[in-house]
């Protein structure tokens, strides 16, 4: 685990920017205690200082993950938000859309928020904008960008999509169903492999891929 350079902080900082604004500074200035950002196998994390102090005892190796993942780099050195940092970023978010109930399942499942489940939307939101998505009851869901601005939506068709889905909590229940496929896959595996031709192995293989 070890600090962001220069273009990493960049980096992210831009990518949440785009969500909470100035509201950036209240992530870093903390009147508890102070926290940073560090990168641990593309990953970075927001963690206090006295965590990051108890881990660095950590051997590298042996640490998973430590503090909060806000998201990872791709092997491009794209920064994607994950959902893991949805607590911060509804805390401080300055734009925000709620949706009716009969939208949450389809925004749940990872599909686009369209007018006609659109409740109501933070006013002088612009197009492109970073935008946390809350439930009517005001329950974080997830977050996304605004593919029309507040002005704009008002001319829309009910089938226009509002904004463009870019994480939800949803992620964690389909994270573990894939996750349950993916152990039944492998214990199917071991089973085969003794008594059985390569050949039966590699064809049992497809077929589980297939299915999954």
């Amino acid at each position: 685990m070890r600090p962001l350079t220069e273009d990493e902080s960049k980096a992210v900082f831009t990518k949440l920017a785009n969500y909470i604004g100035k509201n950036l500074i209240h992530l870093i200035d903390r009147q508890d205690e102070p926290y940073c950002f560090r990168l641990h196998k593309d990953r970075v994390y927001y963690v206090s200082e006295s965590s990051m102090r108890l881990g660095i005892s950590v051997a590298r190796p042996n640490l998973v993950s430590l503090g909060t993942c806000f998201g990872k780099f791709s092997k491009s050195g794209k920064f994607k938000l994950h959902v893991t940092a949805l607590d911060y970023v509804a805390q401080y978010a300055k734009y925000k859309v709620w949706i009716k109930p009969n939208g949450e399942m389809p925004f749940l499942y990872g599909n686009h928020v369209v007018k006609a489940h659109l409740g109501r939307i933070t006013e002088d939101t612009p197009e492109h904008q970073g935008v946390v998505v809350f439930s009517m009851k005001d329950i974080p869901l997830g977050f996304g960008v605004t593919a029309r601005s507040t002005v704009d939506t008002r001319k829309l068709d009910p089938t226009a999509i509002i904004v463009f889905h870019q994480a939800d909590v949803g992620e964690y229940l389909r994270d573990e169903v894939r996750l349950w496929f993916l152990q039944l896959l492998i214990s199917r595996l071991i089973r085969l492999i003794a008594g059985h031709s390569l050949l039966k192995i590699i064809l049992h293989f497809l077929v589980l891929v297939s299915v999954v």
